[in-house]
């Protein structure tokens, strides 16, 4: 499963606002825009608002998703994303929803005026459905669910494909190779346009200057143009990254042709190529998915073996030919490696009911339906499993060794520590975490250096550390004294010097036994706490 927290911008969300992601897409200049669809079919929308790209009805940044009220109830099919950056959306239901930056009409609406809110383009299409959309840096592509493609915005290389470089204010039906031919899918460059038909052949048209329409030339293209380098292949899928695209066949073989400054073609140098060439991915194994994006100049593959290979611009680097990374798919490439970390695609967020080893363990805490073994403190249980406290905890494990009385038994009475203070303890060992309060996390940082659980002891103090105030503080010190938590301590002694007058206007200031005290008056004038 992917984790959308690689992305900086979603790991802002709230786990149980992860958990309900269904589908999400990080966009923008920055990577600094984001949109996710919930399991409930909500859109929401975060991040800096450039153009008015959120759809959210303002202008206003968020760091707080808001739900964009229209789409609500529409499941998201297709999702891409301009330069502007511009935004559009296809439902499931056919519906084509474009919003944000339109100073070249790239919205379709036939206007030039950004939209604050997604607006529904449906006239042009004839009531036909919209299966798929593409962006580039200020151009659209749409293609129906007959293989019909549709292009409108800016038009100055000919990416429109409307045979002139005008722009385009409304979608328009792109001709030409095209005519009476079924398209299956569609990518876009920077300000170029591609399209893959149903009998594997690719047209391309747009900006050539860098040989990125695969041509053997480097004109620009103002009409859809048959690939002919590839017409003895049948290409699957196309992507296209800012100046240089590839190809995938249904053989498993990868095409790329194009810009190649950071070696992005994979081709083992830096020069451009006009027409494609094989890259070699992985030996005796065939390419399933390529994966590339108009904003970066990043490419990644995913072979049969379930490798994932980036080259390209990979944080700042020149990679030149496919280097063979530790992640399982190609989304994190460019979660991890691409400038800036954009999505190249629609996320979808796998949702099932498989739990981790740690999930398990932890939903298995204090649950007496599996338990073998229950703890009374206080008068109250904690249900757990001897042998996974003899795997976790060194104290446990001698605890139960066969010749130990404990061994035997299927209840055993603590009283050393509080009923609060065992709960997490035990807890820790089945999730790695701790949630208590300041004051009970003293008896487990008590508890930690008694068990030598080296690691609870500094989460204990950090548990400390963030629930200090003047109230507590000289408590806290006492406690950090007692345990030998020397960073601790300075941190709480440090605390009591600089809130000097409220410290010791509190009742646990003059309850502290007398050499403790002593010894404080004593460092805090050293460090001129009572000086006038």
């Amino acid at each position: 499963m992917v984790d959308v927290g690689k992305w900086p911008l979603l790991s802002l969300l709230r786990p149980l606002e992860i958990a309900s992601i269904r589908q999400a897409c990080v966009f923008g200049a920055s990577a600094s825009e984001g949109i996710y669809c919930t399991q409930d079919n909500e859109v929401y929308m975060l991040g800096l608002n450039c153009s008015n790209c959120l759809g959210t009805g303002d202008n206003q940044s968020t760091i707080v998703p808001k739900k964009v009220e229209c789409l609500t109830g529409k499941r998201v099919l297709s999702f891409s994303y301009g330069s502007g950056p511009h935004v559009l959306l296809a439902t499931e239901e056919g519906e084509l929803f474009a919003w944000g930056h339109n100073g070249y009409s790239q919205l379709g609406n036939g206007t030039a005026n950004q939209s604050m809110v997604p607006i529904l383009l449906s006239a042009n299409f004839l009531d036909k459905k919209v299966k798929e959309v593409a962006c580039g840096a200020h151009h659209s592509v749409a293609c129906t669910s007959e293989g019909e493609v549709y292009a409108w915005g800016l038009n100055n290389c000919g990416q429109v494909g409307s045979g002139s470089t005008a722009n385009q204010p409304t979608p328009r039906k792109v001709s030409n190779c095209l005519q009476n031919r079924v398209v299956i899918s569609i990518a876009c460059g920077q300000s170029s346009s591609m399209a893959v038909l149903d009998n594997g052949e690719v047209c391309g048209w747009g900006y050539n200057g860098n040989g990125q329409l695969g041509l053997g030339n480097n004109a620009n293209q103002l009409s859809p143009c048959r690939l002919a380098a590839l017409q003895n292949f049948c290409v699957l899928q196309v992507a296209f990254g800012n100046a240089h695209a590839m190809a995938l066949t249904d053989g498993g073989l990868l095409y790329a042709w194009g810009f190649n400054t950071y070696g992005q073609l994979g081709t083992g140098n830096k020069t451009n190529e006009f027409s494609p060439v094989q890259v070699m991915v992985e030996k005796d194994s065939r390419v399933i998915e390529i994966a590339a994006c108009h904003s970066t100049n990043t490419s990644a593959a995913k072979t049969q073996s379930g490798q994932v290979y980036m080259w390209g611009l990979c944080r700042g680097q020149s990679v030149v030919q496919p280097h063979l990374t530790h992640f399982t798919c190609t989304d994190d490439v460019f979660a991890c490696f691409a400038t800036p970390p954009v999505m190249w695609r629609l996320l979808s967020v796998e949702q099932d009911d498989f739990l981790t080893v740690a999930q398990s363990l932890k939903n298995e805490f204090d649950n007496p339906e599996t338990s073998d073994l229950k703890f009374r403190v206080e008068g109250k249980y904690i249900h757990v499993h001897k042998a996974f406290l003899k795997i976790r905890c060194k104290y446990f494990r001698s605890m139960f060794q066969s010749h130990w009385s404990e061994d035997t038994k299927e209840e055993i009475e603590l009283d050393q520590y509080s009923y609060p203070v065992y709960h997490a303890f035990l807890g820790f060992l089945y999730t790695d975490n701790v949630d208590l309060s300041p004051e009970h996390a003293i008896g487990l940082l008590d508890l930690a250096t008694s068990y030598c659980e080296n690691r609870l002891k500094r989460l204990c103090q950090n548990i400390i550390k963030g629930g200090i105030t003047a109230e507590n503080a000289f408590i806290l010190l006492s406690a950090a004294a007692k345990y030998e938590a020397q960073d601790l301590e300075e941190f709480c002694f440090k605390y009591c010097v600089n809130h000097l007058t409220q410290v010791t206007q509190t009742e646990a200031f003059w309850q502290i036994e007398g050499n403790l005290l002593k010894e404080f008056i004593s460092k805090a004038s050293q460090c001129g706490a009572f000086k006038n």
